[in-house]
């Protein structure tokens, strides 16, 4: 199965996609491929969300995942980014199921329980629990799509909302 895992955002929009096997104790994940898409901020909000549209769509035909796993929308105090946030959330969600592909959301907080067991992890113990899952010593600096500087806390965001629905699935 080909789980391609998104942490949305309108600066930064990270991607993770891996593969498991039906028996994952035996050989776990594999990383097929990681990054960002960024978007520059002098550029206009619609233009910036249809580069998220068009690359993601690329990545998906590319990749022909099985499911696109989301993670959700935190409300935290600033509302001008969930709002912006939101946005990257729907061009997202609009196209992957343009391709009909089935999509799951996880809440930030359950993702970091799954993986940590801690619902308070940080971000530098997520990249480390992501690599521990892929049998890797590191994650190198993700491949980005588009302008700007990209961060690896996107990408290992989306790698582990992919990896907690393989983990959710193989449970149920």
């Amino acid at each position: 199965m080909i789980i391609f895992g998104i942490d949305p955002g309108t600066a930064t929009t990270g991607y993770g996609i891996i593969k498991s096997d039906s028996d994952r104790t035996k050989n776990g994940f594999e990383l097929v491929e990681y990054g960002c898409i960024v978007t520059p901020k002098e550029q206009e909000m619609p233009l910036r969300l249809y580069s998220i549209q068009k690359e993601l769509s690329k990545l998906l035909k590319l990749h022909k995942p099985d499911c696109v796993v989301v993670e959700q929308l935190f409300f935290g105090v600033n509302s001008r980014t969930a709002m912006t946030v939101g946005q990257a959330r729907g061009v997202v969600l609009s196209t992957a199921a343009g391709y009909r592909l089935p999509i799951f959301e996880y809440q930030g907080l359950h993702v970091k329980r799954t993986l940590t067991g801690s619902g308070k992890s940080d971000k530098r113990e997520i990249q480390k629990y992501v690599m521990k899952y892929l049998n890797k010593r590191k994650l190198k600096k993700p491949l980005l799509i588009g302008k700007g500087k990209g961060y690896i806390d996107d990408a290992a965001d989306a790698l582990a909302v992919a990896i907690c629905h393989v983990i959710k699935i193989s449970v149920a």
